[in-house]
């Protein structure tokens, strides 16, 4: 498609779900560009909305309608307007979409978002939609022009997929089964990242830790974290979600041993019942996860845990919801993830007898959410009077604005609001030394004007994107060959 022919038309890429679709998102807004379209700016409407949905949340089908009824006076009168919907509700909804939302023109699959572009254009002369939905992935997508939304931290994919079979769960069945990347390709993408200022990335995966299964080798993914180690500017790297069946010793020794390897971790429990557990089919049990727990604090006193939990599974008695407190008060987790469990179609979960009512559901999620966060702000008030290095990110709420607080992440992936001395020039990407005078539950606050600042590469790369509507664009192109806790995250470990 030439790129002359969608020159003055604008897009926006609206992106519901976990990490792996903020990603998605990232290339779709990368090939879009490629293509020739310019990013709407933020208030007007774009020429084309491009929604990428999510299958796992409760109520996302009635959230992506109820969207594209909102924009259906919209494109009415907007002539030449598209709605595109990719994702994996796309995926698992296919011509459904159109029939219930016949002013939508495009629905592409998981296996196929770098067809978005020639779909657009196909819709547009056809004057129909256009429905492409590939079973299996066919080009590993980390191939696609990428617009990072960042230019100093970057997702990068090792692997797509999922092998696992989790009965409250339908990604397998979206994404298909585990896709891996080859080592050198991995590490081909970090360093061009690192080239242009990257300084964190963190490496994704439905899940993470078995990478190295489709090529036959069980150590990859601890040898990948050390290959990581060898890059020169690579300030710090991350992963998410590992699962705890495939968590090895050599994976905890490569993140101790590693400095660049950052001392969190993201480890989904979903449950603290092992009679929850098999019914979920996840192939641990409680003594396994506390065990892991118990290891990689003893390589890493320093490391901060956190998980996602899921309350009210079809069957769970107080019992069990009592097993899951207590692994909790034993885990002592830094945050959690917290769901009340939903039938989700298509899931052997939404069949099975004894699904709780919702006011049981509800009474024991208030209450793992009261021990959770009590918990949490316990772990955070042992920092206090500590320093910790910040990963200065950018944006910031309208309080911040008014303060002139900024916010980032410690190594163990806290978020931190600190104030910047006067003069002290401080860029998204730049390292500061923050002294921790308060923490909250969900995050930690320095009231002492920070002076320490280390101006990074990262630093220098945001200045460059933000001096320039060019290089604001932040789309990366010819890669080689390929290419903190809450409430409310989708189940994706």
């Amino acid at each position: 498609m030439s790129a002359t022919s969608v020159v003055s038309r604008t897009y926006e890429v609206r992106t519901y779900g976990c990490q792996m679709n903020v990603h998605d998102s990232e290339r779709l807004s990368g090939l879009l560009e490629d293509a020739g379209y310019l990013r709407a700016t933020e208030g007007d409407q774009a020429d084309v909305v491009v929604f990428n949905t999510c299958a796992v949340r409760e109520n996302a089908d009635n959230r992506l309608y109820g969207n594209l009824g909102h924009l259906a006076p919209v494109k009415a009168e907007r002539p030449g307007m598209q709605i595109a919907v990719g994702g994996c509700l796309a995926q698992k909804d296919r011509d459904t979409i159109t029939k219930k939302a016949p002013w939508v023109d495009v629905v592409f699959g998981t296996h196929n978002i770098g067809s978005l572009p020639v779909l657009l254009e196909r819709a547009r002369v056809a004057d129909e939609a256009q429905v492409e939905i590939l079973e299996s992935l066919e080009v590993f997508p980390s191939t696609l022009p990428t617009r990072r939304e960042s230019a100093y931290a970057a997702w990068v994919s090792v692997s797509v997929g999922c092998n696992n079979t989790c009965t409250f769960c339908i990604v397998p069945s979206l994404r298909g089964t585990e896709k891996d990347r080859r080592p050198g390709d991995v590490l081909a993408e970090i360093e061009a990242l690192v080239a242009e200022g990257v300084c964190e990335v963190t490496l994704l995966g439905q899940n993470v830790n078995s990478y190295g299964v489709e090529f036959g080798d069980r150590f990859a993914f601890g040898k990948l974290l050390r290959a990581c180690g060898e890059i020169d500017g690579l300030e710090r790297v991350r992963f998410t979600s590992p699962h705890p069946r495939d968590f090895t010793d050599d994976v905890i020794a490569a993140m101790a041993e590693t400095p660049n390897v950052m001392p969190s971790l993201h480890m989904p429990l979903q449950s603290g019942s092992d009679a929850v557990l098999r019914r979920m089919r996840r192939s641990y049990r409680r003594a396994r996860y506390l065990g892991i727990i118990e290891r990689v604090r003893a390589a890493m006193p320093e490391a901060a845990i956190t998980t996602d939990i899921i309350v009210g599974f079809p069957g769970e008695t107080e019992e069990d919801f009592e097993h899951t407190l207590d692994v909790v008060r034993a885990a002592r987790f830094s945050g959690a993830f917290t769901f009340q469990y939903s039938k989700r179609p298509g899931t052997p979960a939404a069949a099975m007898d004894d699904q709780l009512p919702k006011d049981v559901v509800q009474e024991r999620y208030e209450r793992l959410v009261e021990v959770v966060d009590e918990i949490a702000w316990a772990e955070g008030k042992r920092l206090v009077g500590t320093k910790v290095e910040v990963l200065v990110a950018e944006g910031g709420g309208r309080k911040d604005a008014a303060t002139h607080r900024l916010s980032g992440r410690a190594p163990d992936n806290r978020l931190v609001h600190f104030v910047p001395a006067d003069g002290a020039g401080v860029r998204p990407g730049d390292l500061v030394s923050v002294p921790i005078t308060y923490a909250a539950p969900h995050h930690l606050v320095s009231d002492t004007p920070v002076t320490e600042v280390r101006r990074t590469r990262s630093g220098d790369a945001w200045e460059a994107r933000t001096a320039t509507p060019a290089a604001a664009s932040g789309v990366s192109l010819g890669m080689p060959t390929i290419g903190a806790p809450g409430r409310g995250r989708s189940w994706d470990g």
